[in-house]
């Protein structure tokens, strides 16, 4: 596809909504599809040379991010759903000559603010630092919806007015342009920390996975997860598993994770005779996995790693166990419910051979193996992004099939959805430096812990039970990298103030934030999935919560034994027959859940074999050689029980069925 060619669309086609922006995203036709083209190439360009072959100064690069940023916004997402939705209307041409007008004021203006007046602030610098904030939660309003906007709006209104709020959450307050040069004249409000990750490892990852997708990885992981595991029972379940696991691990976001890989794996589901509630909630929770799967988990393991003052490589590490764990749930979640229902795999005539899918475009596996080989010898993020690209585009010319070689045409292609693929994150990112800026200047986050951990009485499953639901209610509606912010600053330093290893606690947090996207009432991958389904909305989110619901223990055994994030509570050297135990109690502790929850292993269980089971998932969670000796046990126990019982009833396969 040509980027620079004028598309003929039908005017009165409707344009399919963006699930994580509540009006949709534009398909822009005329001088506004050029414009909006043309932003996205240049912004992709500059983000690649000011990465890569200059060093310009973080604030100057932040600042001229977020002005391709704004461009993009408002050309892009239309103010409501009522709003013109191939042109930007004049509101929106003057809201990105407000934005500009913010960010060239400052760009302008900072080392005269810094040098020259000595950090004194002038009435000209309040006026545009309004202009800029209040355009950009505008931004913020189209791209991620009302949630950041109104939740920075609530920190502002708690900056300014903190004498009269109650009891513990009251504070000294603080001046309306104390708080303005905070947010718009230093490097700790919407040009933060959070823009810089955006504008730097962010940006060049995104670029990273379009170079990758023009390239036709996509058509790969589908062909290779179709290869592996189409053959086995319920192959096409298990087939959406590992297909969303390898694009969520590129792209991050549960929702376009379930519009890429679920119009291809939903319906191969529902051929073999899944229901179709059943085929949506699995390709849902598959595709949130994709957020904890490393190397890029969404963006978030750049901002995590920011967080907590550790090298990227750290994160990535820290991600392997658990996430292999959450898929390793759903496989025997998806293998049990096809047992139960007698279905089988797919005709070997319909699947390919590895060997052939390897022939045809095995190279493109080269790039994500050179990404994480560059940042496991110790390069820096950057390097690899650029890595990555460079692989990308040779590895392209090293396939059979000419058709996805990246030429002239395709880089642009990749440039230009890149710099559109960078618009929600990078919003987001700015929007979230102003609820940061309030939380450093209140000490709110320290209050919050201090409130968390006196509500529990100091007990930690308690706390972490807490956490969990405030994570979830947080995160509702949210991208990646945007829940994980927000909850990292409100909920994770309970978890460090109660003794929590600092890794272990942001993976706690953003996991159970990631999950709020099959979680109701706003189970975003789950109405998607259910949308291309044709399943009941509310139902898939459900039935995706009880396949997801084993998942939900691992968090609880990395609060509990970090050596499951590769960290160890004493700070001492990770053991390698400690990471192997930890892992195998924690396989087979969800495993056990997983079969409880299904209420089926060889037969429907009954009432006592499914507590012991339940028991014994739980035992496994506490580290430690008394827990765990109980825990095998039980399950041991169980299991034997279940299958002496279920050979002497041997009943026939379609009396399971409705078990």
């Amino acid at each position: 596809m040509n980027p620079f060619k004028k598309k003929n669309q039908n005017t009165n086609t409707a344009v399919p909504a963006d699930k994580e922006a509540g009006a949709g995203v534009r398909k822009l036709t005329g001088i506004g599809a050029k414009i909006a083209i043309y932003t996205g190439i240049i912004m992709s360009v500059y983000s690649i040379y000011v990465n890569g072959f200059t060093n310009t100064q973080e604030i100057y690069r932040n600042i001229i991010f977020l002005s391709f940023l704004l461009i993009l916004s408002f050309l892009l997402y239309p103010a409501t759903k009522r709003s013109p939705v191939r042109k930007a209307t004049i509101f929106d041409s003057i809201l990105i000559l407000l934005g500009l007008a913010g960010t060239v004021y400052i760009l302008l203006n900072y080392t005269t603010i810094h040098v020259e007046r000595g950090s004194q602030a002038i009435t000209s610098d309040y006026v545009f630092a309004i202009i800029a904030i209040v355009v950009l939660l505008e931004a913020a309003r189209r791209t991620i919806g009302i949630f950041i906007p109104l939740l920075a709006a609530v920190a502002v209104v708690y900056a300014l007015f903190g004498p009269y709020f109650p009891g513990m959450f009251a504070h000294a307050g603080f001046s309306m342009e104390r708080l303005l040069y905070r947010m718009y004249m230093t490097t700790e409000g919407i040009f933060g920390m959070t823009l810089s990750i955006a504008s730097t490892y962010i940006v060049l990852f995104i670029l990273f996975g379009a170079f990758l997708s023009v390239s036709g990885a996509s058509q790969l992981f589908n062909d290779l997860a179709l290869a592996i595991a189409g053959k086995r029972r319920g192959g096409p379940a298990q087939v959406a598993v590992i297909s969303s696991a390898l694009t969520g691990s590129l792209n991050g976001s549960a929702v376009a994770n379930v519009a890429t890989t679920g119009s291809f794996t939903i319906p191969l589901m529902k051929g073999i005779g899944l229901k179709p509630r059943f085929a949506a909630a699995v390709e849902a929770a598959a595709s949130t996995g994709g957020m904890v799967m490393p190397p890029i988990m969404g963006a978030a393991a750049f901002i995590m790693a920011g967080f907590l003052g550790v090298s990227y490589t750290v994160i990535i590490l820290a991600a392997i166990i658990p996430s292999i764990l959450y898929y390793a749930a759903l496989v025997i979640a998806i293998d049990l419910e096809a047992k139960k229902q007698g279905l089988k795999g797919m005709s070997k005539e319909s699947i390919p051979l590895v060997k052939e899918v390897l022939k045809e475009r095995g190279a493109l596996l080269l790039p994500i193996i050179i990404v994480i080989g560059t940042l496991l010898v110790g390069k820096t993020p950057l390097f690899a992004g650029f890595a990555g690209i460079v692989s990308a585009m040779v590895a392209s010319w090293l396939t059979r099939d000419r058709t996805n070689r990246i030429n002239i045409k395709k880089i642009l292609q990749a440039l230009e959805e890149g710099g559109k693929g960078s618009i929600q994150v990078g919003i987001a990112c700015s929007s979230i430096g102003i609820i940061i800026a309030v939380v450093t200047m209140t000490g709110l986050g320290s209050t919050i812990a201090y409130n968390i951990i006196a509500l529990s009485g100091g007990v930690l499953w308690i706390i972490l039970l807490l956490v969990m639901v405030t994570c979830i209610v947080l995160s509702m509606g949210l991208p990646s990298t945007a829940l994980y912010i927000v909850v990292a600053v409100t909920a994770a330093p309970a978890l460090v103030e109660a003794g929590v290893h600092p890794v272990a606690a942001h993976f706690f947090v953003f996991w159970f934030g990631a999950l709020s996207n099959v979680t109701p009432p706003v189970a975003l991958a789950s109405y998607t999935a259910a949308g291309i389904a044709g399943a009941d909305a509310m139902k898939t989110s459900w039935s995706a919560v009880k396949l997801t619901l084993p998942g939900f223990i691992i968090p609880f055994m990395i609060a509990y034994n970090p050596i499951f994030v590769m960290q160890t509570a004493s700070g001492e050297a990770v053991s390698i027959t400690g990471v192997i135990l930890a892992f195998t109690t924690g396989l087979l502790g969800i495993f056990a859940l997983a079969i409880a929850i299904n209420n089926f292993y060889s037969i429907k269980l009954n009432m006592i074999e499914r507590i012991v089971f339940i028991a014994g998932s739980i035992t496994l969670i506490k580290p430690g050689l008394l827990t765990d000796v109980i825990g095998i046990s039980l399950v041991a126990i169980a299991l034997l029980v279940h299958i002496v019982r279920a050979k002497k009833s041997n009943p026939p396969i379609n009396a399971t069925i409705k078990a």
